[in-house]
């Protein structure tokens, strides 16, 4: 049996971690050098860092902060925000990511995920999907550019072309959730697991080790979270001890 991952996010803004809440109203949560030391000491499986206003800024993810990070860390660590390029990608993982999201330029050029897995492999390639309820009807929306910009394509059909595309995981934020504390998207989740194979990382909403098992639950392959680790509430070591006592299989 595969065991499940837990994943510490790190939100990076002009070199320093931030959390909000659905994306917004950032707070200062440190630097991302120490977390991540901290977060390797503690018992995480992998660290995901993402530049939260790459995108909406029209910048690249800093280089300099992956070396950084990748100094004092060895887990598998996977770096998006600002991705557009073949070129920035192969950059970020020769400066130490083993494996590189892409969001909103995958939505602006579909090919973009199958020439990066054919360069690199699919296995390096995350399609990061930002995911928030539809304004009318039922059902999820992807948004893109820290969630400003709604762009009508269905999230779950969306997800079921990620394996054709050359996308090796998804990782599945929901916007309604992010922050809040109050639960992973479970119904979007078993949506999303309906309609691809792939690995999937659930991100948005947790508070607990009882949120993180629902989450596995209803098909995530890993559960990731950010305030909880940031502000020291818990650590992934003491989640997944609760995990392993809900029956879910982790490495300890």
């Amino acid at each position: 049996m595969l065991t499940n991952r837990v994943i510490p996010c790190l939100d990076i803004d002009n070199g320093r971690v931030v959390k909000g809440v659905r994306f917004a109203n950032l707070r200062d949560a440190g630097d991302p050098v120490e977390q991540a030391r901290r977060y390797e000491q503690n018992g995480a499986d992998e660290l995901v860092m993402l530049d939260v206003s790459a995108t909406t800024s029209g910048r690249k993810t800093a280089l300099e902060t992956v070396q950084a990070v990748r100094r004092v860390l060895s887990l598998p660590l996977s770096v998006g925000g600002g991705v557009r390029t073949i070129e920035h990608a192969t950059a970020l993982l020769r400066a130490g990511a083993d494996k590189v999201g892409v969001n909103s330029a995958a939505v602006d050029n579909p090919g973009l995920l199958r020439q990066l897995a054919e360069q690199v492999g699919s296995q390096c390639v995350v399609l990061s999907i930002d995911a928030a309820q539809k304004l009318t009807g039922s059902g999820w929306e992807v948004v893109t550019h820290a969630g400003t910009r709604r762009t009508g394509i269905d999230a779950i059909a969306w997800a079921a072309r990620t394996d054709s595309m050359g996308a090796g995981e998804i990782l599945l934020s929901s916007f309604d959730q992010d922050g809040t504390r109050s639960g992973y998207d479970t119904r979007l989740l078993r949506a999303v697991r309906e309609s691809t194979p792939l690995p999937i990382i659930a991100s948005g909403g947790a508070d607990s080790a009882s949120h993180m098992c629902e989450a596995l639950q209803a098909g995530a392959d890993a559960v990731l979270a950010a305030s909880i680790f940031h502000d020291q509430i818990t650590t992934p070591n003491a989640i997944k001890q609760e995990l392993r006592s809900f029956g879910v299989e982790v490495r300890l």
